[in-house]
C-alpha cells in the first residue's frame, strides 16, 4: 500500500536532514513524503530541496501551531495510509514502514502503531524513555494513555471520518485525535511490539513538569469535549507508567 508521511517543521536546520534520510532509507517504495513549513527563516528549505529524491511535495507558509501544520499536511496527501514523522524523527531502521505495511494486508486493520524511544538530542544513543504503547486500549483514554504518535498510521478512510487535528489545541491535539478514532468510533488496530520511531527530547509534550501540567489541562477538555468520563486524578495516574519507562529508558541507554 501507498505510506503518506507528513513532516512539520519549523526553522529546523540542524535535524531536518535526519528525519529525510530516515524516510529514504525505508525499504517499502511506495511512500509519498510531504513537507509543511511554518515558512523558517534558516537554511531548511535549502536542505529539504537538497534531498528531494524522495520528497513529493514542500510547503512554506506561516500556520498557526503544528496541528495547523499536519493539517495542511492531511490535504495534500494522497495514500492509503497517513502518518507524522516531525522534524528531528527517525524511524529506528529501513523496515519500519514495511513492517507495518505487513500488519495492514489486513483489510479489516485501520490503525497500525508501536513503540517509540525518547533520546537525547544530541546522543541518539542515549535513551531517556522508552515509550511502550502495549498499555493502550481504548478504554484507558480516560486516564491519558494513548498510542505513540509518531508510530501511529491510519488509513485515509479513518480521517475522511473523524476530521482533522483540532487547532485549538496546542499540546494535545493527538490525543483528542485518538478519542474521536479509538473512543468514538470502533477503529480495529494493530499493536506491533517493537520500537519504530526514535524521538530527540525537547518536544512539546516532554519540556518538563510545567508541559505535563499544559497538556494534562487539555487532555482534560479533549476528554469532556468527546464524552470521554474523566478527571485530573485519572488523567495524572499516568505520570507513574511515565516515570518507570524514563527508569527503562536510562537503564536500556
Amino acid at each position: 500500500m501507498k505510506f503518506s508521511i507528513i513532516t512539520a517543521v519549523f526553522n529546523g536546520a540542524r535535524d531536518i536532514a535526519g528525519t529525510l534520510d530516515s524516510v529514504a532509507e525505508q525499504d517499502h517504495e511506495s511512500i509519498e513524503h510531504v513537507i509543511v513549513d511554518g515558512a523558517s527563516s534558516d537554511e531548511t528549505l535549502q536542505i529539504v530541496r537538497s534531498h528531494d529524491a524522495r520528497v513529493a511535495r514542500v510547503i512554506s507558509e506561516p500556520d498557526v501551531g503544528v496541528y495547523d501544520a499536519f493539517n495542511k499536511g492531511l490535504r495534500l496527501v494522497t495514500g492509503d495510509a497517513i502518518g507524522f514523522l516531525n522534524c528531528g524523527d527517525r524511524y529506528s531502521s529501513s523496515k519500519a514502514l514495511s513492517k507495518i505495511n505487513a500488519e495492514f494486508i489486513n483489510p479489516n486493520v485501520e490503525a497500525v502503531f508501536g513503540d517509540l524511544e525518547i533520546v537525547d538530542p544530541i546522543d541518539h544513543r542515549r535513551i531517556i524513555r522508552h515509550y511502550s504503547s502495549r498499555y493502550f486500549a481504548p478504554n484507558r483514554t480516560a486516564y491519558g494513555l494513548m498510542p505513540a504518535h509518531p508510530t501511529l498510521f491510519l488509513r485515509r478512510s479513518v480521517y475522511r471520518q473523524v476530521g482533522e487535528y483540532d487547532p485549538r489545541f496546542k499540546i494535545a491535539g493527538d490525543f483528542e485525535l485518538c478519542l474521536r478514532v479509538f473512543t468514538r468510533r470502533s477503529t480495529n488496530y494493530r499493536y506491533l511490539p517493537e520500537v519504530l520511531v526514535n524521538m530527540p527530547s525537547g518536544g512539546l509534550s516532554n519540556r518538563g513538569w510545567r508541559s505535563i501540567w499544559d497538556i494534562t489541562r487539555e487532555m482534560k477538555l479533549a476528554c469532556s469535549v468527546n464524552g470521554v468520563d474523566t478527571s485530573y486524578l485519572k488523567l495524572c495516574m499516568r505520570l507513574p507508567l511515565k516515570i518507570l519507562e524514563m527508569m527503562w529508558g536510562r537503564q536500556a541507554g
